[in-house]
Parts: structure tokens; C-alpha cells; sequence
């Protein structure tokens, strides 16, 4: 008879803290594609509401580019436009990553995920173990609150007024979590002729 495997120590921690950060509401288990072993290491989380003016999407960019330089571990749903292009630059380095879907983990991976996840440098984690297959509003709000549960510091380029990150917010201010402050926003560049 074999003996059960024994659940890594950063899963073990990643759970923890979903305990003490989201009590009753907190997942029994989590879906998870790729090495678990980077929910041990320090994560800064990304959100960015849909829309946001030029002049953060350059700062949010520039950011994307000095975690991806100093290795920095990153989660997030990229799921909107900016979060996107942050997940781009990041993949273009060797620091890990880890994608919270706000469904379960797709059966079929994207195949620029594809060596990331063999080299052991990106996770897929999601709330969801069995479905649903497609993203509505209440799973990604689920999947926002489950990745600032696990962050150790979140960074908001820009949220909207009145939108879901506004409630986030809150929360995230209630477990005492980080915010990385903006920097300066730059003005895009206009090219003279």
C-alpha cells in the first residue's frame, strides 16, 4: 500500500494564510498546474482596472519590467489589458509567476505557458477544481480576493471609481496587506516631425 504524498510546505503555508486571511470562505483545496513550491517565495500581486489612462499603463509596464529584472514573483489573473502586457514582459524573464484563472485551470495551455511551467518558473492556481470552464464576474472577483489573500504586497496601477477593485480595496486594507505606492506617472512620449 502506497503512503499519501505529502503536500509541499509552501501549499501548506498558501493555505495557512487563506485561513487566517479568508476564514470559513477559504478554498479546502486549490487546482494547481505547475510547482507549488512558489507559494512559498514573497509575491507581489497585480490588479488594473480595464480602463486607465496612458500615463499608467507606461508606470505599470516599467514595473512589470524591474520585477521581471530582479526576479521578483508575481500573481495575478492577468486578466485585463494591462495585467496582459505585464504577464507578456514578465514571461520574457526567468523570475516565477503564478496565473490565477477566475476558472479552473484550462485543459489545454497556451504555448507560450508551455516551457515556463516544465522549467518550473510558472503556476496555474485556481479556487476551482471542477469548473465552471468559463469566466464569469463572480469568479474573477473570487479570484481577485484569492490572489490578494496570498500576496505579501500589492501593487494597483489604476483603479476605477465605483469598480470591483474599489471593494477589494477594503479587504485587502482590513488584512493590513502592503500597498506598493504609485510612482510618478510618465506622459507618453510624442515623436516631433
Amino acid at each position: 500500500m502506497n503512503a499519501p504524498a505529502a503536500t509541499p510546505q509552501g501549499e501548506l503555508e498558501a493555505i495557512a494564510t487563506l485561513r487566517r486571511r479568508l476564514g470559513s470562505a477559504a478554498p479546502a483545496q486549490l487546482a494547481a498546474l505547475g510547482d507549488t513550491a512558489l507559494l512559498a517565495l514573497p509575491k507581489t500581486a497585480i490588479f488594473c482596472s480595464a480602463r486607465c489612462p496612458g500615463s499608467v499603463i507606461l508606470a505599470a509596464y516599467d514595473q512589470a519590467a524591474q520585477w521581471r529584472d530582479t526576479g521578483r514573483c508575481v500573481i495575478s489573473g492577468f486578466h485585463s489589458p494591462v495585467e496582459k502586457e505585464c504577464l507578456r514582459i514578465l514571461l520574457r524573464g526567468s523570475q516565477p509567476v503564478i496565473i490565477c484563472p477566475p476558472r479552473s485551470i484550462p485543459t489545454r495551455t497556451p504555448p507560450e505557458w508551455r516551457a515556463p511551467i516544465s522549467e518550473g518558473r510558472l503556476l496555474l492556481l485556481s479556487f476551482f477544481k471542477d469548473g465552471p470552464h468559463r469566466p464569469t464576474t463572480e469568479t474573477a472577483q473570487r479570484r481577485n480576493t484569492l490572489v490578494a489573500a496570498l500576496a505579501d504586497e500589492i501593487y494597483i496601477p489604476h483603479a476605477s471609481p465605483g469598480g470591483h477593485l474599489q471593494s477589494l480595496l477594503q479587504v485587502i486594507r482590513l488584512w493590513a496587506v502592503p500597498i506598493i505606492p504609485q510612482p510618478p506617472t510618465r506622459e507618453p512620449v510624442t515623436l516631433r516631425q
